[in-house]
């Protein structure tokens, strides 16, 4: 069976826990996890020169993905961003500004590997930026005229986002992935009464958006599917929580890989649901592969 062609647009950077640094940023997380489930994956971001850089490029080739569109910016830092977890392993983040990831630019070679591609996926956060905003939307843009889909992971990290920036985001996409605390947000930016019942919303943000997909996490609770059919329901999968990070990144590229192999969508969605709770069960945001157990953490 061929391997999906995926593009994964946006942020890579690091995540600076209290007991060390992991490799993270949800774009990098998602193409680590889809490549993971079977897809065959390129990274569209940027790095600076110097060591976060270069390691993030061997641990993202070490699950196999393609790096070949991952632009080096000399006088950026790659980024980093310091996490505190609270008593339920649930993280605060602090992004530095500044990072490499802001500076992603637009190219023909970027443009026929989106024509080329099954999937493109992309977030908010990486979007905070006009700089990538643009090169993110160009993206989008080619992807739509060919009728793939087009996967919106809302990150909402203040202060880096907007009603305008979210808005839009979603009418860009044909399938939305939210959690169920960024319900209300995205609701608000789209023109949504916050008072009806979530599977009311989740289906006016379908409808109102023309959406194909539009599916909601809810922590331990499990996930919530809108389709043109009607509402989904899972319940979720026990499991000893290690820490969060991670886990709607794994969720989002399970359930794609679901989409893109035509299963149906109960069974896609339990799927996303046991390989997200599978990453709570593990510190940090994705599974080490063999090629990055080798690599130097200094």
């Amino acid at each position: 069976m061929k391997r999906p062609a995926i593009i994964s647009l946006g942020e890579v950077l690091w995540d600076l826990f209290p007991d060390g640094e992991q490799f993270g940023g949800a774009s990098a997380n998602f193409a680590c996890h889809a490549a993971i489930s079977g897809g065959d994956v390129t990274m569209v971001s940027a790095v600076g020169a110097d060591r976060h850089g270069r390691l993030a490029v061997d641990i993202l080739q070490g699950y196999g993905i393609d790096v070949s569109l991952i632009q080096v910016v000399p006088d950026a830092a790659t980024g980093t961003v310091s996490v505190e977890l609270d008593a339920d392993g649930s993280p605060t983040f602090t992004i530095h500004e500044g990072s490499a990831w802001d500076r992603l630019g637009w190219s023909g070679q970027l443009e026929a590997r989106v024509l080329a591609a099954d999937a493109v996926y992309f977030g908010t956060l990486g979007q905070r930026s006009e700089a990538s905003r643009l090169t993110i939307r160009q993206c989008i843009k080619a992807a739509s005229a060919t009728g793939i889909p087009r996967v919106l992971d809302i990150n909402l990290r203040p202060p880096f986002f907007d009603s305008e920036l979210i808005r839009e985001s979603v009418q860009h996409a044909s399938i939305l992935k939210l959690s169920e605390e960024e319900l209300p947000e995205v609701c608000t930016a789209c023109g949504i009464e916050i008072g009806d019942p979530p599977d009311a919303q989740l289906r006016q943000l379908l409808n109102m958006n023309n959406l194909h997909l539009v599916v909601m996490t809810r922590g331990a609770e499990g996930a919530v599917l809108a389709t043109a059919d009607g509402i989904l329901l899972h319940p979720g999968i026990p499991t000893a929580v290690r820490d969060t990070v991670g886990a709607g990144d794994a969720f989002t590229a399970a359930f794609l890989l679901g989409v893109l192999r035509d299963e149906p969508h109960d069974k896609l969605l339990h799927k996303a649901c046991v390989i997200a709770a599978a990453t709570c069960a593990h510190s940090g945001a994705v599974p080490r592969s063999q090629a990055a157990e080798t690599l130097p953490t200094k």
